[in-house]
């Protein structure tokens, strides 16, 4: 009566859960990838356990707020190992993005600007001519207000409009 009563996968925007219950029926349990904060997998003798916590917040990519743990036995090893895998995979993605994300509102509370959509907006927002442009945007550089590459991009754009 309990062979099979577990099915797990993977798409790839989320992770699955359906389990059947002793008399019929079925409960889907769907997490986002980008609400899994971590998984762990244990292999024994026998089976493998894979237990996932997740966010259970709506924002699409906080790092924080209450989080649930589910927890899956009695697995078939290399499926568990395989599932495993792509949960790390998409873990480590998620985790970087929301690093990103987290960097990219720091900079914005301090005070920082973003050139998210390229240097025309800088160099259109400038007055004056090329070299005043080039001097604000080195000023710009040396305050760490942008990066190399951000400053280059500038450099060049100012200069091709010349």
């Amino acid at each position: 009566m309990n062979h099979r009563r577990i099915a797990l996968g993977a798409t790839s925007g989320r992770f699955l859960a359906v389990v059947r219950p002793l008399f019929g029926g079925f409960d889907l349990t769907d997490v986002r990838w980008q609400d899994l904060k971590e998984v762990h997998l244990h292999v024994g003798l026998i089976g493998a356990s894979l237990r996932l916590s997740a966010f259970t917040g709506s924002d699409l990519a906080s790092a924080s707020g209450p989080t649930r743990t589910l927890f899956y036995e009695g697995l078939r090893k290399d499926q568990a190992q395989a599932l495993y895998r792509i949960c790390q995979a998409h873990d480590q993605a998620w985790r970087e993005k929301r690093r990103v994300r987290d960097l990219e509102e720091l900079r914005a509370r301090s005070g920082g600007i973003q050139l998210g959509s390229g240097p025309a907006q800088v160099a259109s927002a400038a007055d004056g001519d090329a070299a005043s442009r080039l001097r604000n945007a080195k000023s710009m550089l040396d305050s760490g207000l942008i990066t190399d590459s951000e400053y280059e991009a500038l450099k060049a754009k100012i200069i091709s409009n010349v």
